[in-house]
């Protein structure tokens, strides 16, 4: 039987990698009597459902226990109900179903993928829905994950790009729940204990605060039933305050930071753009230009091409939200770090000042309209779409307008979010490696 499970999954699996999904998603949604955002996508052709129930609970959350939100959602799946956490896994297993759980600045999740077969699908959603409403938060297991949570953050001071990511967030936050780490720190997490975790369970999982999101072979009335029956099990309570709004910086500023390495990390950048942003597809299919269009990019252009300062060099928006890092970053040897940090700062102030060409604007959206579709083409690719769209409350048809929202987008438009929003006297730059006397100047 269990073979015949196996066999049966690893169909699903080769499905659902060649199978696209629909091109425009129908998403539907609404609200349970406790409050719930349900969201709902209906997939026909593949015996399979993945769902996700998001909370309002990531780490910008976790207010001075820095870490609290990542080890309660690491802690969900060591044991729930009656099950220890061999126990969940084996129920998961047994019905070739899969589990996770995860958190970002925003947002703490769980997540099922599994297949429809009535019984299969029974038990893992019985599985989930005791993992998500009875937690067991038990003592051992608390210690042992605290201990590991530690040994992890032991090892990041070793790990150059994370020490630079870290103080990177911290020179554009400071104080804002978005400055923190979301693992936390070692001095935070050292002084959890257990009551900390449920606290904060109890505080941020509730009914009020909870999204789910459904995607795959399921018809409305079941989607529904299945949403009632995660949910029942949870307390109403309530959302939790908005997160204040993010202090912009109001100078530049330049720390090095000494790690004996020979290559030197880069990071520049600034608070940037948040989800709801009027200006958010200006400053995208830009930043497509500038350097998030991988080999074609000015950044890439400009520092590895025509120099070979760096392996790569690239720039990003991560909208969040309130504004989340708009970063410019490349590793370089220590001794050219300031030759390609004066190249990485003159290229984004020439885009800055010029904005895009005609030419480039049109290779951008081809390539971005081009390779839309392929964003989604699975369930699982689209779930991650409809949390994003649901727990930010964006438009519903926001994926049928993404390429008309692309294609409206001139050089002009570029050229004046840019200068609006992204400012060369307001930049925070990182640097961490090998000390040199050329980047010390």
């Amino acid at each position: 039987m269990r073979i015949q499970l196996l066999s049966l999954m690893l169909l699903a699996w080769v499905v659902a990698f060649c199978t696209p999904a629909q091109a425009a998603a129908k998403i539907e949604h609404w609200q349970t009597s406790q409050g719930s955002r349900i969201y709902y996508v209906h997939s026909e052709g593949l015996p399979m459902v993945d769902i996700q129930v998001a909370f309002d609970a990531g780490s910008a959350r976790d207010g001075s226990q820095f870490g609290l939100s990542a080890l309660t959602s690491g802690m969900l799946d060591t044991g729930a109900g009656q099950w220890n956490a061999d126990q969940i896994a084996q129920r998961f297993e047994s019905v070739g179903a899969q589990f996770s759980s995860s958190i970002s600045n925003d947002m703490a999740s769980v997540s099922l993928r599994t297949l429809t077969d009535k019984p299969l699908f029974d038990k893992a959603l019985e599985t989930l829905q005791v993992i998500l409403t009875r937690p067991s938060f038990n003592e051992a297991d608390f210690q042992r994950e605290k201990n590991r949570t530690l040994a992890g953050l032991k090892q990041q001071e070793e790990s150059p790009a994370e020490l630079a990511h870290i103080a990177y967030y911290k020179a554009l936050y400071n104080d804002h729940p978005y400055g923190h780490p979301g693992s936390g720190l070692i001095a935070t997490v050292s002084g959890f204990n257990v009551t900390d975790l449920r606290n904060f369970y109890q505080n941020y999982y509730v009914a009020a605060n909870a999204m789910v999101v459904i995607v795959g072979d399921l018809s409305r009335s079941q989607a529904e039933q299945t949403a009632e029956t995660l949910i029942s099990g949870l307390p109403v309570g309530h959302k939790p305050e908005v997160l204040p709004e993010v202090v912009m910086p109001v100078k530049a500023s330049k720390q090095h930071i000494d790690f004996p390495s020979s290559q030197t990390h880069v990071l520049v950048g600034m608070p940037g753009t948040y989800r709801k942003d009027v200006d958010y597809f200006n400053l995208y299919v830009g930043n497509h230009i500038l350097g998030g269009g991988g080999l074609v990019s000015k950044l890439f252009e400009e520092v590895r091409e025509k120099r070979g300062l760096a392996y790569s060099a690239s720039s990003s928006f991560a909208p969040m939200f309130r504004k989340g890092p708009f970063t410019l970053s490349l590793q370089t040897r220590n001794d050219q770090t300031v030759l390609a940090l004066d190249v990485l700062n003159k290229t984004l102030a020439d885009f800055i000042a010029q904005g895009p060409t005609e030419a480039e604007l049109i290779a951008a959206k081809k390539n971005i309209t081009g390779g839309f579709a392929m964003r989604f083409d699975t369930n699982k690719k689209l779930l991650s779409y409809v949390s994003m769209i649901g727990f930010y409350e964006m438009p519903l048809d926001y994926l049928d307008t993404f390429q008309q929202n692309v294609e409206k987008v001139t050089t002009v438009s570029i050229k004046d979010a840019f200068k609006r929003r992204i400012d060369p006297q307001l930049m925070q730059t990182i640097t961490l490696g090998g000390s040199d006397k050329k980047s010390e100047k």
